[in-house]
């Protein structure tokens, strides 16, 4: 079955903008032009494609077409690069989605945006665990995540790993570790949790002492928020050593416990139909990755 390409366009821009008029805005065209290209495609494809709302969103099927036309303009502008076609008409840059998880962001990720342009980037964040799941979808074109397996139809390479410290404030550690930290005291003391997929605070309890524990606990969906609640005494969390090492060097955080961090492994899976076109900012991932990550030992070392 093939798509009008202006049929498909409307669709990625009301799913990305959430609104018919603000695609219209971003089409130059009218919303009644959008509706009735929406229309049509719904009735080419026989089912519904876009969740009326606000925001407006997108049904399964309307999640894969919207994919499908930003990855189909990644891959035009690819060859009309390569032929050196348009040169002198300004286009828009094509929009990329990814799932990366909101510490990867925080730390070292941007730097891999920023040195690929031509590039509009649509993050979808979530657990490094679960991003995997986007690429299953077919809802993103590549993904930062935990696992090394390649999901069926994409292309794997290691990244690294990042370390997490178990980290709290000294006020914090006075208060609830005055007795040492065992899991009766780290069942009582407050923890922080990124949200209910995180599961690196009873990762790093499994590790230490072989169980796990039910403690209360603050949901913080935001990296820098929980580096800063931790600085505030709300509670103790696993923390990105890269983000929080000015506040272990000040003292103004400290480690649970010394020679505990957690180091989580990381994949960058892309897709295999998209691996070509994606290849510059491939590179650009593995090389950010390499100097802010911790890389395995070369053999013989």
């Amino acid at each position: 079955m093939q798509f009008d390409p202006n049929h498909l366009s409307a669709l990625a821009a009301v799913l990305r903008l959430g609104s018919f008029e603000a695609a219209a805005h971003n089409l130059s065209v009218t919303p009644s032009a959008v509706s009735q290209r929406i229309k049509a495609l719904e009735e080419r494809v026989g089912t519904a494609l876009v969740k009326r709302g606000l925001p407006c969103t997108g049904t399964e099927a309307g999640l894969r077409l919207a994919k499908h036309a930003e990855d189909v303009a990644i891959l035009e502008g690819q060859v009309s690069n390569a032929l050196a076609l348009d040169q002198n008409s300004p286009q828009t840059p094509p929009h990329l989605r990814i799932a990366v998880n909101a510490d990867s962001l925080a730390t070292w990720f941007i730097s891999a945006m920023a040195a690929t342009p031509g590039l509009l980037f649509d993050l979808v964040i979530d657990d490094q665990d679960h991003s995997t799941d986007w690429l299953k979808r077919g809802e993103v074109s590549a993904a930062v995540t935990s696992h090394s397996a390649p999901v069926t139809g994409c292309n794997a390479q290691p990244l690294g790993a990042m370390p997490y410290e178990a980290s709290a404030s000294p006020t914090f550690m006075q208060k609830w570790f005055g007795q040492g930290i065992t899991p009766e005291t780290l069942a009582q003391a407050p923890q922080l949790i990124y949200n209910a997929k995180d599961a690196l605070q009873q990762r790093w309890v499994q590790q230490q002492f072989g169980r796990q524990i039910t403690a209360p606990c603050h949901f913080i969906p935001s990296t820098q928020g929980f580096a800063d609640g931790a600085q505030a005494g709300l509670g103790w969390g696993m923390n990105p050593v890269q983000l929080i090492e000015p506040a272990l060097n000040s003292g103004a955080l400290v480690p649970l416990l010394p020679n505990s961090a957690l180091k989580i492994d990381l994949t960058w899976q892309v897709s295999r139909v998209m691996a070509s076109a994606l290849a510059p900012l491939t590179r650009a991932v593995l090389g950010s990755a390499k100097q802010h990550l911790i890389q395995p030992p070369r053999r013989g070392e």
